[in-house]
């Protein structure tokens, strides 16, 4: 995670600060049940919370004295009785390091999937209302790479709007798969802690509680996570993608927002590059980077081993950050997109009106054409017009075999924009619910 990529409220999410108070809470709120359940001095629980509800901890202290303990849990209970005084005896009674720093995890991971939800919000939210705005544009289509039958820029929208929606599901679905809390104790069996200890906590977090832990949440659910942030990433990436090819220069269908002053290049003054879509395309990878990773800690040893310790101190927050950024940053791209409908009119009638060859074949086999025959009879005059010898439609009425069965009336009929799009208004009401 650099900060060139990182928004201040998703980074927060994984400072020092952040993870030191919610440790604190987690052992505090574990002190308050376990003074309920008559573990410890309810004297104690109270002086934990007077004294380090609003206490600073100290990072480089704590990294002071993990420099000695090489135990960062250890390193932190230190500092806190420090400042706690006496009573910090009482802290982590019966619990061990996974405890605290599984738990920690899933409300770190929680929230930042909260954050990602509203950013697919607002990618939604953008998408929906240019999808509205260019309902009825016509546009190719395009398959391979090479001009389709004809679509509309707001179908195009209303695509990538859907895929959102499916994101949004799997975010909160992952949200809730990850958000749990675990305070079982050295090997998850409560020997030293009661089970009532955990279930007060988790609630307190705004977590569940893991059904069996075995000093450690078990990892699928992280794999299941991290997964669920890849395929969002690959949804940024292909919208993406889509826009860096409706800008190039001979295609020049749709353009990012280029600012005031903005430079496209240090050596050609005329350049604007989709810098913003590459970008996200980059990041995408970046998050898609942490699944396999994910997937290789489920299999740790035995109850516990810290292979996975490393790794998610890494991908962690670079996953959640990075896609938190890319999220905001496309719904930003979607928002000032500049589209350019001429453009797409212009490109539509590039190949002369070869977009309607499959309106022509249909016809042909409708008046009783051998449908062999009336792809051969409309693929030798589209490749004249591949060839740049003319217009598909001169060279139509100009083919004997078409026109002993059709008239130039008949085929001219066919070549409409507006035959493709009677039924945009169906898929709108099935994304929006609206038309």
């Amino acid at each position: 995670m650099i900060p060139r990529y990182a928004r201040a409220d998703a980074a927060a999410i994984w400072s020092p600060e952040t993870r030191y108070r919610i440790w604190f809470e987690i052992e505090a709120h574990a002190a308050t049940a376990m003074a309920e359940l008559g573990t410890i001095p309810k004297s104690a629980a109270e002086a934990i919370w007077a004294k380090g509800k609003h206490a600073t901890f100290d990072a480089d202290r704590i990294d002071e004295i993990e420099r000695t303990t090489k135990h960062d849990v250890i390193a932190f209970l230190t500092h806190v009785s420090e400042i706690v005084g006496e009573e910090a005896r009482f802290l982590h009674q019966g619990m061990t390091s996974s405890d605290v720093l599984d738990t920690c995890f899933a409300v770190q991971l929680a929230r930042s999937a909260d954050l990602l939800v509203e950013g697919v919000d607002l990618v939604m939210a953008a998408l929906k209302r240019r999808a509205f705005e260019h309902k009825l544009t016509p546009t190719l289509g395009r398959s391979h790479g090479i001009h389709a039958e004809p679509t509309t820029f707001g179908l195009k929208l209303a695509g990538h709007y859907a895929e959102f929606v499916r994101a949004k599901k799997r975010l909160i679905e992952a949200r809730t798969e990850i958000a749990t809390c675990a305070i079982s104790g050295a090997v998850g069996t409560y020997a030293n802690v009661d089970p009532r200890v955990e279930e007060y906590v988790a609630d307190k977090m705004g977590l569940a509680v893991e059904p069996v832990s075995t000093q450690v949440i078990p990892r699928d659910r992280h794999a299941a996570f991290f997964s669920a942030l890849a395929v969002v990433a690959s949804s940024v990436e292909r919208l993406a993608v889509e826009i860096r090819h409706l800008q190039r220069t001979e295609v020049l269908e749709a353009e990012e927002p280029f600012d005031p002053g903005q430079k496209g290049s240090s050596a050609m003054p005329h350049k604007r590059n989709p810098v913003l879509t590459e970008n996200l395309t980059g990041l995408a990878r970046l998050v898609r980077s942490a699944v396999i990773p994910a997937l290789e800690d489920v299999a740790l040893w035995h109850e516990r081993d810290i292979s996975h310790s490393s790794v998610e101190r890494g991908i962690g927050p670079d996953a959640t950050v990075h896609l938190d950024f890319a999220l905001r940053r496309l719904a930003s791209v979607m928002e000032r997109l500049m589209i350019y409908p001429h453009n797409m009119a212009r490109n539509l009638d590039h190949l002369g009106g070869l977009v309607h060859s499959q309106r022509v074949l249909l016809a042909l086999t409708q008046k009783g054409v051998s449908r062999e025959d009336a792809y051969a009879a409309v693929q030798r005059n589209a490749m004249k017009v591949w060839r740049g010898e003319g217009k598909f439609l001169d060279f139509l009425n100009a083919d004997p075999e078409v026109n002993a069965v059709m008239q130039p009336a008949e085929l001219e009929a066919l070549f409409d924009l507006g035959y493709h799009f009677k039924h945009v208004d169906t898929v709108f009401q099935r994304v929006f619910g609206e038309v």
